[in-house]
């Protein structure tokens, strides 16, 4: 098993002078950059990185703390032109664009892994498929946002990068084998160009458990409840979950208790956040309350949305609808079976669910490759599915 990197347990990147020569080395080394971003989500406010990885063959292998600078742009200056290698990129590219870095070429090794067709894609199973590496993974859950960052965890985070240049290019010979390295550079760009998530609109509409909520007065108290503890989550840089959870306002919203006593025998306003800060809680619920009475201050119970409806309810709404997405789901998933990947990489479930209730007025090949290319879908993907869709929406199977 791997528990240090080859290099020796490195330390941390955090004053400029030393960024000046991470930056002056990296643009000194040659072939491609592996870089990853631990982030403190579970203990801190946002999803911002508290730590990047980078190794580059020529450059030695470092460990950057992002919140001891402004931004990282002298990296990214440094890597101008040189592929990334990121694994499950999408989970790392927000966090590094924070900070001033976006790639110019990109390999994901996780999604190679995915279009390569290999059950097991995480990190540690790759290395171990393709390179016979073991690595220690014991610390998925640290804080990374911890100073100093104790040598362990140094190590943990350094091995995420160590191996990335070859794991690389045993992928591509993978692909290459089977005859999806083109596959695969399309989607790499695909990543690479697509635009970053807008925010959210009404993010608390996404706090766990709200369906039981059953009448607009009760949301407009979740609502209140929810920014009263992001607004102090934020203030705090802690993670919202660490002050009380979903489920606390949830059940605040439900009983609305008048008095911090009543508050705090709900089962679910348990910790020190929750009993400390309860006037705070206790106002929220109140100004929820009173957002109630104001008819254009009330939230509406349900939010009309322009994605299809879950296919649960399909067949009762449009059963035309519902068999088209039966006998596509069956057709394409034997096209990805018989492609060796996952039926969710060959074409989105989003993209199959809107073309299946609403495809085109005139369903031809033409006006269904062109409605996949509106939708986002690659041209690899189109030349795959735009014939088994064209047949599956002209003519779909029974229900069954």
């Amino acid at each position: 098993m791997v528990t240090r990197p080859k290099s020796g347990t490195p330390f941390i990147t955090d004053t400029f002078s030393e960024l000046e020569r991470c930056a002056q080395d990296l643009a000194a080394g040659h072939g491609p950059v592996a870089i990853d971003a631990e982030r403190a989500s579970g203990f801190r406010y946002g999803q911002r990185a508290f730590l990047i990885q980078i190794k580059r063959e020529g450059s030695g292998l470092w460990l950057i703390d992002p919140e001891a600078f402004s931004d990282l742009r002298i990296i990214h200056d440094a890597l101008r032109g040189v592929e990334w290698i990121l694994h499950a990129a999408t989970q790392d590219l927000p966090c590094l664009a924070e900070v001033g870095m976006w790639p110019d070429r990109l390999f994901d090794t996780e999604l190679a892994g995915r279009l390569a067709g290999f059950p097991r894609v995480g990190l540690a199973a790759l290395l171990e498929n393709k390179l016979n590496l073991t690595l220690a993974k014991e610390h998925s859950a640290a804080d990374w946002s911890v100073r100093p960052l104790p040598a362990d965890l140094r190590d943990y985070a350094a091995l995420d990068v160590e191996f990335l240049v070859e794991l690389r290019a045993s992928m591509v010979e993978e692909l290459t084998q089977q005859d999806k390295l083109a596959i695969a550079e399309e989607e790499f760009a695909a990543i690479r160009k697509r635009p970053l998530p807008e925010p959210r609109k009404d993010p608390w509409r996404r706090t766990s458990g709200i369906s039981s909520i059953r009448t607009p007065e009760k949301l407009a108290i979740v609502r209140s409840l929810w920014t009263a503890r992001e607004n102090l989550a934020e203030s705090r840089d802690v993670a919202p979950s660490r002050l009380i959870k979903d489920q606390a306002i949830i059940a605040a919203a439900t009983a609305e208790p008048t008095t911090v006593p009543q508050l705090l025998k709900l089962p679910a306003f348990v910790g020190r956040a929750a009993s400390k800060e309860a006037p705070r809680w206790l106002r929220a619920i109140r100004e929820g309350q009173r957002q109630a009475e104001q008819p254009d201050e009330l939230p509406a119970l349900r939010v009309h949305s322009t994605t299809p409806p879950p296919p649960r309810a399909w067949s009762d709404r449009d059963p035309l609808a519902a068999r088209r997405l039966q006998t596509a789901r069956s057709w394409i998933g034997r096209a990805a079976e018989a492609n060796n990947m996952p039926t969710e990489n060959l074409l989105t479930p989003a993209t199959l669910k809107e073309i299946c209730w609403r495809p085109p007025a005139n369903i031809t090949p033409d006006s269904v490759r062109h409605h996949l290319v509106e939708l986002g879908a690659r041209n690899w993907q189109v030349e795959i599915v735009s014939p088994i869709l064209t047949v599956a929406l002209l003519d779909p199977d029974p229900l069954d």
